[in-house]
């Protein structure tokens, strides 16, 4: 039985941008580690499960022309997938976009949470695409996530433009957590009723 383990120590070895960003370069792959968190997260704010590894095979497919990634790849990925649910779980809302630290440039934070909402809808739509019944909340989610994709790359470096980074990112952010409330499937914690449920 899988379950999601979360460390004592929250700061302990949790994987970042920076460090994620290098893994992808040093085996020369042409993908965004934010571009990446976004796809998961999609995927799981639209109902894709824990215990399912398939999420793997779905991020050859889209980064990297169905070939299997190499194995630094898919162990930092594994490791994505599991903080990201540990974290979205998390009573105290400790989930976050996997973006550029601070104190790299407005452009580079700019274009990363551009290219997490595209991943963002992109994995919310392959999960969602057999099921498409989804509420007028999570539906202006998805808009609002695509113009937030296509906001424009030159930025100005001053104050207003942080405040609005800020303002877009937390609001991607509380949105992507509204989309798992509604639609997602949480691990079942209450491993003793191991009685499957059947629709009727």
């Amino acid at each position: 039985m899988s379950e999601i383990t979360s460390s004592n120590d929250p700061k302990q070895d949790l994987i970042d941008f920076p460090s994620m960003q290098a893994i992808i370069a040093s085996e020369g792959l042409n993908c965004h580690a934010s571009e990446l968190h976004g796809v998961l997260t999609g995927l799981v704010c639209a109902g894709f499960e824990f215990e399912d590894q398939g999420y793997l095979t779905i991020l050859n497919d889209l980064f990297n022309d169905g070939d299997s990634f190499p194995s630094s790849i898919k162990i930092a990925l594994k490791q994505m997938f599991s903080e990201l649910w540990s974290s979205i779980l998390d009573d105290t809302y400790s989930f976050n976009l996997l973006l550029p630290d601070d104190d790299d440039s407005i452009v580079e934070r700019g274009h990363a949470l551009g290219v997490w909402v595209q991943g963002f809808n992109l994995g919310f739509g392959l999960q969602q695409k057999d099921n498409p019944v989804v509420s007028e909340e999570v539906k202006e989610v998805l808009t609002d996530f695509g113009e937030i994709a296509n906001l424009s790359d030159e930025m100005e470096e001053d104050e207003d433009t942080e405040q609005a980074y800020f303002e877009i990112g937390e609001y991607v952010r509380i949105s992507a957590l509204l989309c798992f409330s509604e639609l997602a499937t949480p691990p079942n914690r209450e491993s003793n009723n191991d009685a499957p449920k059947i629709l009727h």
